[in-house]
């Protein structure tokens, strides 16, 4: 489990052979058209600044064109920073050498592409125990690991089968495992899981909810749709023309949106699922209320069809540890999302 999180501190990308001439210019206001007009150089990205938390998903989401698929290169430096850092164990990513480089993307990072990215003339045990070859990993210590984390990414069973012989499903399911058994403390998924179906789509979110319970991992999760963060993000920051417009969580950003460009994004979120218990349960406990416990981070939907399926009007609430910290009533929970869902 990753101990440190990723400081992103004061980081611009200028596209041009003169980026460094114009970050005075940016600074100062200079829009990205102005400067595209005027230099002919393209503004990736502006002071950028977002903590990302230690074995967390931080996603980060907007439209084409936004910045966030720059964004996320930076971490592993296949982009070169214009100005700025990214520190990872109090270490500036922005400035290793070529070696440190090398060892921090083979040992530290792992990435998962929208595209797959799987070699064609491996077949999937051959493509996940690609990194821990470059690692320099025991064949057999190899072999173990990826056949590990091929069973638990649902592909038991298909180890000897080919790319060209796996619906896209079935590939990213071969990324994710590739990526895993590479034990590396950051993972960076740039819109893993767009190229997908929407219901294969929703399926991979749920196997990557259920390793990252189990894992905890510092996971950067790159999209440009809002569900799919919400479903995912324990943080979520959001870019447009370079720039953070807002970040927080998921419930801070659906019920405070910072502008209207923002509110545009969450007119349509259904906020039951986005709200949790704990924004409105009471700090009093129920006797005899232990039928159903919730867990303070259950969202309202969620805390409703438990009770209404429990045939409770009421439960307790507790936090991670189990501590009964609270509880719900079902009449509250309902009134709260209909409140909810007017704004």
């Amino acid at each position: 489990m990753a101990s440190h999180g990723i400081e992103i501190k004061d980081l611009f990308k200028i596209f041009g052979p003169h980026g460094n001439k114009f970050i005075d210019a940016v600074k100062g206001g200079m829009t990205k058209t102005e400067l595209n007009e005027k230099h002919g150089h393209v503004l990736g990205l502006k002071d950028i600044n977002i903590s990302m938390p230690a074995g967390q998903i931080q996603v980060v989401m907007g439209l084409s064109g936004s910045g966030k698929s720059t964004l996320i290169r930076h971490i592993n430096r296949l982009i070169e920073p214009t100005a700025g850092s990214v520190q990872y164990e109090d270490v500036d990513v922005c400035q290793m050498s070529t070696s440190e480089l090398q060892q921090f993307r083979r040992h530290k990072t792992a990435m998962v592409f929208q595209k797959f990215a799987l070699l064609p003339h491996r077949t999937v045990i051959g493509n996940t125990v690609y990194g821990l070859e470059l690692q320099g990993v025991n064949k057999d210590e190899a072999r173990s690991r990826a056949l590990k984390w091929i069973d638990r990414v649902g592909l038991s069973g298909f180890e000897d089968h080919y790319p060209n012989q796996l619906s896209g499903g079935m590939q990213q399911r071969v990324g994710l495992a590739r990526a895993l058994s590479n034990d590396a403390d950051i993972l960076l998924m740039d819109e893993a899981f767009s190229a997908l179906d929407p219901l294969i789509r929703t399926d991979m979110q749920s196997v990557l909810l259920d390793i990252q319970e189990e894992l905890r991992k510092t996971i950067v999760f790159i999209t440009h749709d809002l569900d799919e963060a919400l479903r995912l993000g324990d943080r979520i920051a959001i870019l447009r023309d370079g720039e953070v417009i807002q970040q927080g969580t998921g419930e801070e950003i659906v019920l405070n949106p910072a502008d209207s460009y923002i509110a545009d994004f969450i007119k349509e979120v259904n906020r039951g699922r986005v709200i949790s218990v704990e924004t409105i349960m009471n700090k009093t406990p129920i006797e005899g209320a232990a039928n159903i416990v919730l867990k303070s981070s259950d969202m309202l939907e969620t805390a409703a069809q438990a009770m209404a399926q429990a045939q409770e009007t009421s439960a307790n609430v507790c936090d991670d540890s189990k501590k009964i910290i609270g509880s719900i009533h079902l009449k509250d929970t309902i009134n709260a999302m209909v409140t909810a869902a007017r704004h």
